[in-house]
């Protein structure tokens, strides 16, 4: 799934980066991983050493006086005294008396590749200091940001100056070369690791996170593509799991090519929100006085930077990337509006490439490399490009915004070099799980809410939160969205969920992140 990943997760918490880890810890190689053969994970019979925790070394974690540390995994559980790798996990404990703790919470971001080592801090967004009764774990998972070792392949594949997406530009055998070429990188940089990189891995190294802090159960807040790490760990170890909140749920049924179609659907719909909106304000922005209007200047524009690009960097692709804000987070439409008015009547190019740089550092290549790494690995992939080519111009024909730019994102599965860990994903059962909460707003892009649906049919002790009519994805307790995150709060307290209803329809509705009033342009 494109960039299924939560960029800000509580208010005012933004990336901490590498530093996280206690100073002076030594980082493994991948060379050191690479002994290790491909194998199916198993239920893990391992239980790791104790976290030698110390301060944290990042400014908002160490401010939280969060405790940061390693967690030692085997690279591969069915062979769990053989070669291990480290996870980084950072903690911020509860501050009420012991008898009103209520246990350890992991967090996961999603992605799969974001780091969440920083998620440590999202209890102190909770309402009314709820958040304060449990210990908070954000942890990074295998491969990604501080854990050790780091998979990365090609730094700069995501750099500017791309082939144009649209293949009838002739770029068809430029982008399958340069996924081919990514694929085989991976394979030669990651080594054994990339063959020990799917949910089921992360599931199994959840647990032994479980054990090395000591609990009997976890609690889980899960976002995005956290929300299937949840759905799976719920599903293999449900009596582990205490509370749980999942936030943008993933559908289960689609992992891993067709969410990705689904995907190209529902963020073309979200981008014509957006232009409406522009439209609906165009005392401000001047770009058209109907949806209509923006969105044929929209692929004008897109047309002129195929000729030249902005400021000689920013061409149809960029363009499109940094469009794609707006149709996660109604929060972004201000910003990438004012980007889009200042281009097309100042000609100001630094704009644009305020907003496509603020999105996420191009060269930083470890986020795309774990994320195709698990979905690659997740579940098969067509192996024929004449699949992909068919599905990817039959979804353009209708919801061109995003189509080609979500294949070549994703055409490096086509030639991975490691195969599927099995024929088919993990067979979601939630019926063993006493209880669940569940938050999407009704025109989520990045994961569409019949996802949610559908995880509340397999989990019957389940509850879904609706921002309804909304197009934010997993923004619970990152806004100001009281009904939503006063909902999140009662079930941490007290594990009080909506009252459930009949047929196939949420259980509670609440009013979703309001669109932005503008008077003004946004300041880059």
């Amino acid at each position: 799934m494109r960039r299924i990943v939560t960029i800000v997760v509580a208010a005012g918490l933004v990336a901490v980066g590498a530093a996280v880890a206690p100073a002076g810890h030594r980082a493994l190689g991948l060379a050191e991983a690479h002994a290790a053969v491909q194998t199916d994970a198993a239920a893990p019979d391992y239980t790791p050493p104790p976290v030698a925790w110390a301060p944290c070394a990042a400014e908002q974690l160490k401010a939280a006086s969060a405790q940061c540390g390693f967690v030692e995994v085997p690279l591969d559980y069915s062979a769990p005294g053989k070669t291990k790798i480290k996870l980084a996990v950072s903690m911020v404990k509860h501050t009420v008396p012991e008898n009103q703790y209520q246990g350890v919470m992991l967090v996961n971001p999603g992605g799969p590749g974001g780091s969440g080592v920083g998620l440590s801090l999202l209890g102190g967004a909770v309402p009314r200091n709820v958040g304060s009764s449990y210990d908070w774990i954000g942890f990074d998972p295998r491969g990604v940001g501080s854990s050790e070792p780091r998979l990365s392949c090609i730094a700069n594949y995501g750099g500017y100056n791309r082939p144009d997406y649209d293949p009838d530009t002739g770029t068809e055998a430029a982008w399958l070369k340069r996924a081919q070429s990514y694929a085989q990188a991976c394979k030669s940089t990651g080594g054994a690791l990339l063959s020990h990189l799917t949910t089921v891995d992360t599931i199994n190294d959840m647990e032994s996170i479980r054990k090395a802090l000591g609990a009997d159960q976890i609690n889980y807040y899960g976002f995005s593509y956290g929300t299937y790490i949840g759905q799976v760990y719920a599903t293999m170890f449900p009596d582990r799991v205490r509370r749980m909140v999942l936030d943008g749920v993933v559908d289960e049924r689609n992992v891993w090519y067709e969410a990705n179609l689904s995907q190209d659907v529902a963020f073309d719909r979200n981008e014509k929100i957006f232009f409406d909106w522009i439209a609906k304000n165009d005392n401000i922005y001047k770009l058209g006085n109907s949806g209509d209007d923006v969105e044929k200047l929209f692929y004008s524009e897109k047309d002129k930077l195929r000729q030249k690009p902005a400021g000689g960097q920013i061409g149809p692709d960029e363009f499109t990337d940094l469009f794609l804000g707006a149709g996660y987070d109604v929060r972004n439409y201000e910003t990438v509006a004012s980007a889009f008015s200042r281009w097309v009547h100042d000609g100001d190019a630094g704009a644009l490439k305020a907003v496509y740089d603020g999105s996420g550092s191009p060269t930083d290549d470890n986020n795309y490399a774990i994320y195709l790494a698990v979905q690659c690995t997740d579940a098969p992939w067509p192996t024929d490009w004449s699949t992909w080519q068919d599905d990817n111009t039959k979804v353009a024909a209708k919801a061109p915004f995003e189509a080609w730019a979500n294949a070549w994102y994703n055409a490096p599965c086509a030639f991975w070099p490691v195969k599927p860990g099995a024929d088919k994903p993990v067979k979601i059962d939630g019926s063993k799980l006493k209880n669940l909460l569940l938050v999407s707003e009704t025109l989520d892009g990045a994961t569409p809410y019949p996802g949610a649906l559908q995880a509340r049919r397999e989990f019957p002790n389940s509850a879904l939160v609706e921002g309804t009519g909304g197009t934010t994805h997993a923004a619970s307790l990152s806004s100001g969205n009281d009904c939503v995150n006063d909902h999140v709060a009662d079930y941490l307290a007290n594990g009080t969920l909506p009252e459930r209803k009949s047929g196939d329809t949420s259980d509670a509705q609440c009013s979703p992140l309001p669109q932005p009033t503008p008077t003004a342009l946004a300041v880059s």
